[in-house]
């Protein structure tokens, strides 16, 4: 059984992290599912980006924090899209984490990036916000730090395509990226 802190994306916590943390319970494992915005959500990318701004993003790190002091040190980081810049705000000082799991974003990865560490990305192969310079360029920086590092790119794809609820959602790409999610943990 794996135990999984997961960061919602720029939108906010809203159903589709809801429901990757029940598919994830479902298969034996354990989630904690922050509210970073304080029960503030949308589904415009605008908007969302408001609400980050007028939250701040000190005190969504300091909500991050106080959800970390509550799992145990090997907890899987999780993030989707912004909530994957959370998990590189905390890599660093979780040396003993499981793993990293990257949905819809890229993470910058610290000095001390453990050997073998596995580590899981999924993007959208024609996401403007990762482009593949900026994936390859990342994936080249995992392997140099010698993360057991998988990269996933999803064509025909957004950049929010497992979400149901967004105009960017991709049901096939969507089962593949909750597939191969959930093979990671176990």
């Amino acid at each position: 059984m794996a135990n999984m802190i997961l960061f919602h994306s720029v939108l906010g916590l809203r159903q589709i992290e809801r429901d990757l943390a029940e598919r994830v319970r479902a298969s034996g494992h354990a989630v904690t599912l922050p509210d970073l915005y304080q029960g503030a959500a949308t589904d415009d990318l605008d908007e969302g980006f408001a609400i980050k701004a007028r939250i701040g993003w000190d005190a969504i790190c300091l909500k991050a924090r106080e959800a970390l002091a509550s799992t145990p040190g090997d907890a899987v980081l999780a993030g989707i899209s912004i909530g994957a810049g959370v998990v590189a705000e905390f890599w660093a000082s979780r040396p003993l984490a499981a793993g990293v799991l990257l949905l819809h974003g890229l993470a910058t990865l610290p000095a001390n990036t453990r050997p073998g560490l596995p580590v899981q990305l999924h993007v959208a192969d024609t996401d403007p916000l990762f482009p593949e310079p900026d994936v390859r360029a990342w994936q080249e920086s995992a392997e140099a730090a010698r993360a057991d590092v998988q990269v996933f790119r999803y064509p025909n794809s957004g950049h929010y395509f497992s979400d149901p609820a967004l105009p960017d959602y991709n049901g096939t790409a969507a089962a593949q990226l909750w597939s191969r999610t959930l093979t990671f943990l176990t």
